[in-house]
């Protein structure tokens, strides 16, 4: 009888180890993996509707989560985007506007002295990763950093082949690389293939832990570089609606199946449901390379295609499979989501996102204005007019906000207004401006409202460079050209 007491009283002492160590790995903050895809184009997916790119990973992935159909990047090209979502902070706040200088494109065509620009952020900014490791995450980086010159210095404890450069460099996404804080591996391995690989060994390291996998790939930055095989594959397939380019196509299928590694290792090593993952691009997409249609022009433009993008939220617990929300969302609302959820001990001053997890957990609506303010100058990428407002440059000094159904931009040079119904308009081809002047004063009041409370800059200097023949002369040349 007495043995029988003992070994109950043992089995029960298991048990009781059992479970605690059950708590503690269900208490233990689940793992966050970012993947921010450089200059992949809102409809540039299976998911998103493209008839030609092959990303089987992905729209399983998408049947897995929640997929926002109204998703913006916080600017329209890479550094100032990747700056607002890591510091969750405005342009305005940080500075980082372009990627140098901000007076890009001849000075001739230039009737303003744009505002100069800052390269990266500063270290005094409490980025997303150092709230992470503050809430007790390791962080690892693997990929286009861009927003300084070395991750560890701004909370990025594991780094592999982020600096301060926006693309892989001369050599491309062949090895031999030329990417500071990454060793080449055998000639001819392909740069997307080693970053996810040195992330799976990451993961693998530190599974036992909290981790941040921030995966910034630089594909599908220029130069466009496929695997020669998946290039001939698509050279054999028929392009659709204007998504015809085999190269670019093989990088977006690449950079599919590697996802698909990395979901498969969480999958695999029981780590999936104890994992948010976030998958999105860091602005438009290239409409010379790929097609942004219905929307117009693309990266580096304030138009839809330039600023909206595919996101993609699995939250095991938070959000429901195969669930769509078109709610406008925001890289800027990463790190509130994230703190507000974690709530470590030191928390950001000052996000200017906002908390998703009353979307992702019921489909409630947020309301709020969205804006953007780019005080610079960016010339046209030296291909054919992208349908932006002049061939000349895609980004021309102003601001623009986004309230309700509603979008204003506004132009410094010449106090230009264009007003759109984004439901009725998504391709901002109607300007309203002379139809609805009420609502064009309403927006215009809460734009100048806002540069106000943020101290955004608005250049007024003019130029005295400027020559206005001649700027006319160039753009009668461009459009002659189209």
């Amino acid at each position: 009888m007495k043995r029988y007491i003992v070994l109950f009283i043992v089995i029960t002492l298991f048990s009781d180890c059992l479970t605690q160590k059950d708590k503690t790995t269900n208490a233990r903050n689940p793992n966050i993996v970012l993947i921010n895809v450089d200059d992949l184009g809102w409809k540039d997916l299976g998911f998103m509707g493209s008839e030609y790119y092959e990303t089987p990973n992905l729209n399983a992935f998408a049947r897995e989560s929640m997929v926002f159909t109204n998703a913006y990047a916080s600017a329209s090209n890479c550094a100032p985007s990747r700056a607002s979502m890591l510091s969750g902070l405005y342009t305005p706040r940080h500075g980082v506007y372009t990627v140098s200088p901000s007076d890009r494109g001849n000075a001739k065509t230039r009737r303003l002295i744009p505002v100069k620009n800052t390269d990266f952020l500063h270290d005094s900014i409490y980025t997303l990763p150092e709230m992470l490791k503050n809430a007790g995450y390791i962080t690892g980086n693997f990929g286009k950093w861009h927003v300084g010159k070395n991750p560890a210095t701004q909370g990025i404890d594991y780094n592999r082949g982020g600096n301060e450069k926006g693309n892989p460099g001369k050599n491309g996404y062949f090895s031999p690389y030329n990417v500071k804080y990454l060793e080449d591996g055998p000639k001819g391995e392909y740069l997307t293939d080693r970053l996810t690989q040195e992330a799976l060994q990451f993961m693998e390291k530190y599974r036992d832990t909290s981790f941040f996998l921030y995966m910034p790939f630089y594909t599908v930055h220029t130069p466009i570089m496929g695997k020669p095989e998946l290039t001939a594959k698509y050279k054999a397939k028929p392009g659709s609606k204007g998504q015809d380019n085999p190269e670019y196509a093989a990088m977006v299928t690449s950079m599919d199946e590697n996802v698909g590694k990395i979901l498969d290792f969480l999958n695999n090593n029981n780590l999936k449901e104890n994992t948010i993952v976030i998958f999105t691009s860091d602005n438009g997409g290239i409409p010379y390379i790929s097609s942004n249609a219905p929307l117009r022009a693309g990266k580096g433009s304030y138009y839809e295609g330039g600023i909206r993008v595919p996101l993609v939220i699995r939250w095991p617990g938070k959000t429901n499979a195969g669930s769509t929300s078109e709610e406008r969302a925001t890289n800027l609302d990463f790190y509130p989501t994230l703190q507000t959820f974690l709530n470590p001990g030191k928390k950001a001053p000052i996000l200017d996102g906002k908390n998703l997890l009353p979307i992702l957990e019921e489909d409630n609506i947020i309301e709020r204005d969205f804006f953007f303010h780019f005080p610079i100058y960016l010339q046209n990428n030296g291909q054919m007019p992208d349908n932006g407002r002049d061939p000349l440059f895609r980004t021309r000094p102003g601001s623009v906000i986004i309230s309700g159904d509603w979008k204003l931009h506004q132009y410094f040079e010449d106090e230009g207004l264009e007003l759109y119904n984004l439901k009725k308009d998504v391709g901002e081809t109607k300007n309203l401006v002379d139809k609805f002047p009420e609502k064009t004063s309403e927006l215009l009041k809460k734009l100048e409202k806002w540069r106000k409370n943020t101290n955004a800059p608005v250049p007024t200097e003019k130029n005295p460079g400027y020559d206005k023949t001649f700027e006319q002369k160039q753009i009668r040349k461009l459009l002659k050209k189209e």
